[in-house]
């Protein structure tokens, strides 16, 4: 199968929400069917809360036995504090859905050592997929979101961790944030069998002509390009306007 890039707009978030539910629930079924269980990871941020609780209402047709979730980066906080995307997650989906406590992989962000960290998240990832030395993990889906300087997971301008061809899971210490942080590396993201970007708001018209349009280098959502997946932008109006 060819790997497919897409640009879908949305008239409202509302919309943009309930089709990820049907992409999400088709993804989930296919990957059952033939590997017996759906591997995500998940970011946060302001603009996929409306899908997570969409998606925790959407009944007993997902099979959340068998689906496993991680997620695509963690601020360097506990995981109960209000800036933890593990707490977002679990606030707006996780607490209402009937998934196995052994099925959330969350970041050990409670660790003291950032290094630490991201060295134990990238051996839970190893671990689960039982990978040998060098090989990537082949996730069903990575759900990503775009800052408005065109980072993505915690992928920054600029940024050392962007030539990093080694690790599953980086650390991340980046002057412009507020927090040190825990993310997924560009070869596991572009090992995916489904990348999806959820992108809303007038503040990212430009980014999202730059990374979907022009592939503008200096935006590291740009370098996001699955090698043997399927790569969508779902974009509201206001976000798809250019």
């Amino acid at each position: 199968m060819t790997n497919a890039r897409q640009v879908l707009t949305f008239g409202t978030r509302d919309e943009m929400a309930d089709f990820m539910v049907e992409k999400w629930a088709a993804l989930s079924g296919e990957a059952v069917e033939k590997r017996g269980r759906f591997t995500a990871a998940l970011s946060g941020g302001e603009t996929p809360v409306l899908f997570y609780l969409r998606l925790a209402s959407a009944g007993e047709r997902l099979s959340w036995k068998n689906t496993h979730l991680f997620l695509a980066d963690e601020r360097f906080v506990s995981l109960d504090n209000a800036d933890s995307n593990y707490h977002l997650i679990s606030e707006t989906l996780l607490k209402n859905v009937p998934i196995p406590a052994g099925n959330i992989h969350a970041v050990p962000a409670g660790e003291s050592d950032l290094q630490l960290a991201a060295a134990k998240y990238e051996e839970e990832i190893i671990k689960f997929f039982a990978l040998p030395a060098g090989v990537f993990p082949e996730f069903d889906l990575i759900m990503l979101g775009m800052g408005a300087d065109g980072h993505t997971a915690s992928l920054f301008p600029g940024d050392i961790i962007l030539n990093d061809t080694r690790h599953i899971a980086a650390p991340v210490s980046y002057d412009k944030v507020k927090h040190d942080r825990i993310t997924l590396t560009l070869p596991v993201i572009n090992n995916a069998r489904t990348v999806i970007f959820l992108v809303s708001g007038k503040a990212k018209v430009s980014v999202l002509r730059g990374v979907a349009d022009d592939r503008d280098p200096r935006f590291p959502a740009s370098l996001v390009n699955p090698q043997k997946g399927d790569l969508l932008f779902l974009a509201d109006a206001e976000a798809a306007h250019l």
